[in-house]
């Protein structure tokens, strides 16, 4: 054999082993869980952070001024309208009620003599026995006295409503507040306030949107033959609150102010909901959803399935080689736990949905395919249980 050959022989045999080499050190597949995404009919939402408002609340003051001398309630409990809450020291007006009570029989009295005068000098009057003066003269007394009647009666009706206020009662139906004031102290008229009620059922909902979608609501709400202040023809909406156990509650939208706020742009919009369990309560924080769309086909994928690239949002495809080819998306709303796809996909992909940390550029994956369920919660990821095909 030739030098030449040798040497040939030797570079085809370290070519050979070389290759061996590289297939023996070749990265493994990584596994990875892949899924086919939610196609479903969906609804956009908008979302709004708000705050729930009473429909009615009233700080219950006294019409009259007297030392407290009884406490009809227990702090924090639901009154009825016409419910006895406090008393006012009630001697003070039954002496003035007798009063005046006095003074109306006195004017009875001289109104039923005047009367009597009146009527004997017409009589004598008429048969020329009397002048005229005379006759005129106990006509004014007549008058006089009538009007001393109407006084004194108006005066028992004062006395005697001043004796009704001194009994307080609840003007509406809900929750108290705390007594504020205890037994024995002077309250002012018409300024000390006692407590507060606030009714609960059913309870608005307050929040503000930007100028864009206001125009939208008002748009649908025409489209409705309604306008957006008287509600929008009833939109439902829902709103969460922040315990995770309470479901959403629905409601209607109810009201929108009459102008939009020079300085934030937005509008005050209110929702009612009922409220029969009193879970909600004023002052408490929500988000309110509001429907933003009609009903239309959405493709939808975990939020785990998708990834960031500089300024972008990719989803990574899995080819039937076990290739990965990342895919440029655009995201709308969440939805049943889902991210809705506005654009880059076309439904039919397999993707990534756990196990993202393991893919490289070059990289072959090992995928397992699993069913996504039609709704998630907010938190959950696909389980690895629902795996298609696994030894298990």
């Amino acid at each position: 054999m030739t030098l030449a050959r040798v040497a040939l022989f030797s570079c085809a045999i370290a070519v050979l082993t070389g290759s061996q080499s590289l297939a023996q050190n070749a990265p493994p597949a990584a596994p990875v869980t892949v899924a086919k995404p939610i196609i479903r009919d969906v609804i956009d939402s908008d979302e709004f952070i708000g705050r729930f408002e009473a429909v009615d609340e009233v700080s219950v003051r006294s019409r009259i001024g007297g030392y407290l001398q009884e406490v009809h309630f227990q702090d924090g409990t639901m009154v009825k309208q016409g419910d006895l809450l406090f008393i006012i020291d009630q001697r003070p007006y039954v002496n003035a009620l007798n009063e005046a009570t006095a003074s109306l029989e006195v004017a009875k009295s001289t109104l039923t003599n005047a009367d009597a005068q009146f009527q004997r000098t017409q009589a004598l009057a008429g048969t020329g026995s009397l002048s005229a003066s005379n006759l005129d003269d106990r006509r004014r007394d007549l008058i006089s006295a009538q009007a001393n009647v109407r006084g004194a009666q108006a005066a028992v009706d004062r006395a005697s409503l001043d004796m009704e206020y001194t009994k307080i009662t609840a003007p509406l139906s809900g929750r108290i507040d705390r007594r504020l004031i205890s037994v024995g102290n002077l309250v002012q008229a018409d300024q000390t306030v006692l407590t507060s009620i606030v009714a609960l059922d059913p309870i608005d909902f307050y929040f503000d949107v930007d100028e864009r979608r206001l125009l939208s609501y008002a748009d649908e709400a025409r489209k409705n033959g309604s306008a957006l202040q008287q509600g929008g023809g009833g939109l439902d909406v829902t709103v969460t609150i922040a315990d995770p156990h309470q479901q959403p509650f629905k409601g209607k939208l109810d009201f929108a102010e009459n102008r939009v706020d020079n300085q934030s742009g937005t509008i005050r919009v209110r929702a009612r909901f009922p409220n029969p369990n009193f879970v909600l309560q004023p002052g408490l924080f929500g988000r309110i959803h509001v429907a933003g769309s009609n009903s239309y086909k959405a493709i939808l994928v975990p939020d785990e399935a998708i990834a960031a690239d500089q300024d972008q949002r990719v989803v990574y495809v899995v080819g039937a080689d076990g290739g990965i080819t990342p895919k440029s998306v655009r995201l709308g709303p969440k939805l049943y736990g889902y991210r809705v796809i506005r654009s880059g996909m076309t439904g039919d992909e397999t993707i990534v949905v756990n196990g993202l940390m393991r893919i490289r550029p070059g990289v072959k994956v090992a995928p397992q395919l699993i069913q996504l369920p039609q709704e998630a919660s907010n938190e959950e990821a696909p389980s690895q249980a629902a795996v298609l095909g696994s030894d298990q």
